[in-house]
């Protein structure tokens, strides 16, 4: 329910980065405002976390919760390439003797609610099916936003700082067009859950896998989930996947046939429900904070599904912008200096994500003949594919990557020159 006209913090979207950011700013005891524009619990995708996540849900106080909700153990990705050849898994725990070694795959109903539940434990006033009709940024804080709940009516609101977690949504970057898509990665996804799929089975550990098509013009996400089902998804170029003509289900059932792998896997599999689509999701923005504003998660920009950094990131963003606006909001500073102050930070670890995403998307590139050529890089590569971004040096692989991708490029162009 809203209750005030005013509040010191305005979180809108309450998915894990803005849940996160509203316990954040709750605990710190200033006045803080969640809204949800869909119905809680929700539908969404994004059920494959990176490890680092666990370092998230300390701080949250949640890794009890976590544990008890029953979610599928993730312990490793594996890649497989456009020839059907299966690298070994990455297996966290080879690599890592953390307690974060392992992570989950997750419903996102059940894991988002337990982070909006959290919130609203912290002392943040949650609303759901609330949606933002219009958003006033001034000069100087306070800002007003108009708000319409599901029964129709319409509060008109101030707040100090506003969090923007409203995911592709991006509500104020649309705004203040801020918006600037990555060139190369105009990116599109159909995605469905399967019954009976494969499943690891006979003890074996589940992980994340990413499967190549045979021309390597798109690829697969396969996540086993706690419910049973299996998270199935293509992606590949905008153009390529939704410009071609027919439904997203034929276009999915044609590259199936592509891919070996994902045939094997799905060999007596049923889809449950439909498929869904997301479109061109890549995206950067000019700004991420002003006076009396920040972005956060995908609503400051997102890189690509392949990794599965999208929760991560949106939780790290949303834990590390809470603190500064908390920080902010109690000293009467809510300049764009004061709520970017964790921006570089943040920004010098996604652009080794980003970096590896591209390596990925290269057709040159293929995980396992680069660590047969550069074993020594093992733990550098589990460090970038459990989000480990942070802290060190994970730079150092693409001292080597780099060059060993151009040479590969070279050799493929001269042999095309030569047929």
């Amino acid at each position: 329910m809203i209750a005030n006209r005013s509040y010191d913090c305005l979180v809108i979207g309450a998915g894990p980065g803005g849940s996160a950011a509203a316990a954040i700013v709750a605990e710190q005891g200033h006045s803080t405002l969640l809204v949800e524009r869909d119905k809680m619990p929700r539908f969404h995708v994004g059920e494959s976390l990176m490890p680092e996540t666990y370092w998230m849900f300390e701080r949250l106080g949640i890794l009890s919760e976590i544990g008890r909700i029953g979610f599928t153990q993730k312990n490793g990705v594996q890649f497989v390439n456009s020839d059907d050849k299966e690298t070994k898994p990455f297996i966290f725990a080879d690599h890592d003797d953390r307690p974060c070694n392992q992570t989950w795959h997750v419903e996102r109903s059940k894991f988002d609610q337990l982070l909006y539940e959290t919130a609203f434990n912290r002392g943040a006033t949650c609303t759901d099916e609330t949606r933002v009709l219009e958003v006033d940024i001034r000069k100087k804080s306070p800002h007003k936003v108009t708000l319409q709940t599901a029964s129709g009516k319409q509060h008109d609101i101030t707040a100090k700082v506003i969090i923007d977690a409203s995911g592709q949504s991006a509500i104020l970057a649309n705004r203040m067009q801020l918006k600037e898509y990555y060139p190369d990665l105009r990116k599109a996804a159909i995605w469905g859950y399967f019954d009976n799929a494969v499943r690891a089975g006979g003890g074996n550990p589940e992980v994340t896998c990413i499967l190549h098509t045979e021309n390597k013009d798109a690829w697969f996400w396969y996540i086993p989930l706690g419910d049973g089902t299996v998270s199935v998804g293509l992606v590949a170029d905008n153009d390529f996947l939704l410009k071609r003509g027919g439904s997203p289900q034929n276009t999915f059932e044609n590259e199936i046939k592509n891919c070996p792998g994902i045939q094997r896997r799905l060999v007596d599999a049923t889809l449950a429900g439909k498929f869904n689509v997301a479109k061109e999701f890549s995206y950067t923005v000019k700004q991420q904070a002003g006076e009396g504003w920040v972005l956060i998660g995908d609503a400051g920009g997102f890189i690509d599904p392949i990794y599965s950094s999208g929760v991560f990131l949106a939780l790290k963003s949303g834990i590390m912008a809470g603190e500064a606006v908390a920080e902010g909001l109690h000293a009467g500073d809510t300049s764009a200096k004061q709520l970017g102050r964790w921006t570089s930070e943040y920004n010098e670890g996604v652009k080794w994500i980003r970096k590896l995403v591209r390596a990925f998307y290269t057709k040159e590139f293929s995980f396992g003949s680069f660590m047969k050529a550069f074993p020594e890089h093992g733990k550098n590569v589990t460090n970038l594919l459990i989000g480990r971004v942070f802290e060190g040096n994970p730079g150092k692989i693409f001292e080597d990557l780099d060059p060993w991708i151009e040479k590969a490029r070279k050799s493929d162009n001269m042999e095309m020159v030569s047929r």
